[in-house]
């Protein structure tokens, strides 16, 4: 997909609060090691990690056969590859990689699928090639680290035991490359008329998330965060106080899993796989606890910030924390919130979210080389809230989710693809309360504009200081058609009720 620029203009908003949320601007971005816990935190109570697994196959060529499938021709000269039908273990997620991460699959990648038990096969399915606008900012270790491939974007396809896949290159048409971003070698657009070529190393990838019956934190998402407000807890707390949410305390912790639960030991106890809402009242005590480690901060007497929205933690949702790299990187603050969707198909019921995501965190790490899920938070259709990337909730944890723009910014993405869809109103509600949170805590508007320096990308040449709004479309820091055209025509909506949530 590629989509045009959204250009934003109008005034930038100054912070009106700066918080000791964030490491010392002379030492972003920092990594925060996991042998930093507590002593004993590794030892606390909570849900066992679900690891799943990852089948991947490599493509071979292909020539379509008499009823539209696909055989196998060894040794043929053709633009297409593919697998033909096949049994494989169970599996829910799919996506293709190449080893190039900087080369462009121009063409189309379909698959269909077999539910598990079934006879049947499903239709053919697209799968989006252009994945590339996802990523690491350039010059970063997480870029250019040699574990990083090219891949499409996922795609939710439920429980499924066989799988067909057919790659096709197409000439003509050149959308902006991948091979535009800065940072690697550049490459040519291929000169129309020339032989259509597909990147080498295509590999299919299967991804099983991994079972589970639903825990606490599924079983509430699903109902929506009716329960009472809770206050927040003491400082230090953590270690004393039985975790709420999970669903056996008699369960330990890993070391990793530990390790990302303690970054949110400032809101809840560890092991928890809720965070729950608070009122805006509360919210603001909370806020205030948090600077008071700072008593040379400034605040004012009444901060914009919003209700802290009811947010599901990673061990809610059940992350494998020993598949992502250890620590835990930071940038300086928050002053703006990127919306993305998936691209991952809508065909989920909010259930499955948590083992949507379980699949996306696992295809980011395992099959594209990530250091672990590249969205800071996600939002199902329901209006759910999940906790992304590991490394605190209240923090600038930065992502790899608008390639040249995570500096300074957090992700959010919506599970599905909404370019004709529309999203659910749950999500873009869910969109207004979490960026009025967030932003609140790091004094931005979200009604107003920011500046953020590009790192690199097709759209800003590195070091370009770029004016976006504060609440800002993919697409708006990369040549893309991400979010989607019907959830980017929602942004204005979520801009206006995120600023009042913040009274504003």
């Amino acid at each position: 997909m590629r989509g045009l620029l959204a250009s934003s203009i109008g005034v930038t908003c100054a912070a009106a609060l700066v918080l000791p949320l964030s490491p010392p601007a002379a030492a972003a971005p920092m990594t925060v090691s996991a042998s930093a816990l507590p002593p004993g935190d590794a030892a606390a109570p909570a849900a066992p990690d679900l690891p799943g697994s990852t089948q991947s196959l490599p493509l071979v060529p292909l020539a379509p056969d008499h009823r539209g499938s696909t055989t196998r021709t060894p040794g043929a000269l053709t633009k297409d590859q593919g697998l033909p039908r096949r049994d494989v273990h169970r599996f829910s997620l799919v996506g293709v990689v190449w080893d190039d991460p900087d080369a462009e699959l121009r063409g189309r990648v379909q698959v269909r699928t077999r539910a598990a038990g079934a006879r049947a096969w499903s239709g053919w399915r697209d799968v989006d090639t252009h994945y590339g606008d996802h990523g690491a900012d350039p010059g970063t270790a997480e870029y250019a680290s040699v574990r990083v491939r090219g891949a499409t974007a996922p795609l939710w396809v439920g429980d499924s035991d066989g799988v067909e896949v057919r790659v096709h290159a197409e000439s003509g048409a050149h959308g902006p490359a991948s091979a535009q971003r800065a940072g690697r070698s550049l490459r040519a657009v291929p000169p129309a008329g020339s032989r259509p070529r597909l990147p080498s190393g295509l590999r299919l990838e299967l991804v099983d998330p991994g079972r589970a019956k639903p825990g606490p934190a599924v079983a509430v998402a699903r109902s929506g965060p009716r329960h009472a407000p809770v206050a927040a807890p003491r400082a230090g707390a953590a270690k004393s106080r039985t975790p709420r949410g999970t669903s056996d305390a008699a369960v330990r912790l890993t070391a990793a899993a530990a390790a990302a639960s303690s970054a949110n030991a400032d809101l809840v106890p560890l092991g928890a796989t809720v965070i729950p809402a608070l009122t805006r009242r509360q919210t603001v005590d909370e806020l205030r606890t948090l600077a008071a480690a700072d008593p040379a901060q400034r605040q004012r007497a009444t901060p914009y910030i919003g209700p802290r929205p009811r947010i599901v933690t990673r061990l809610g949702w059940g992350a494998s924390e020993t598949l992502r790299e250890k620590g835990f990187v930071y940038t300086s603050k928050v002053k703006a919130a990127f919306v993305h969707h998936t691209a991952s198909g809508n065909t989920y019921t909010c259930a499955q979210a948590p083992s949507v995501i379980r699949g996306i965190y696992r295809y980011h790490v395992k099959s594209m080389g990530w250091r672990d899920i590249g969205y800071n938070f996600l939002v199902d259709k329901c209006g759910n809230i999940y906790e992304g990337r590991a490394g605190g909730v209240t923090k600038p944890v930065r992502g790899a989710h608008t390639l040249g723009f995570n500096t300074d910014s957090m992700g959010i993405a919506v599970l599905g693809t909404y370019g004709t869809a529309e999203p659910a109103a749950a999500a873009v509600t869910a969109i207004a309360r979490l960026t009025a949170w967030k932003l609140g805590l790091f004094g931005a508007n979200p009604s107003g504009k920011t500046y953020l320096t590009s790192g690199g990308g097709n759209l800003y040449r590195k070091g370009k200081k770029v004016r976006l709004n504060v609440i800002s479309g993919h697409r708006d820091g990369f040549a893309t058609e991400c979010p989607g055209r019907q959830l980017y025509g929602k942004l204005g909506t979520a801009r206006t009720n995120a600023a009042r949530y913040q009274g504003r």
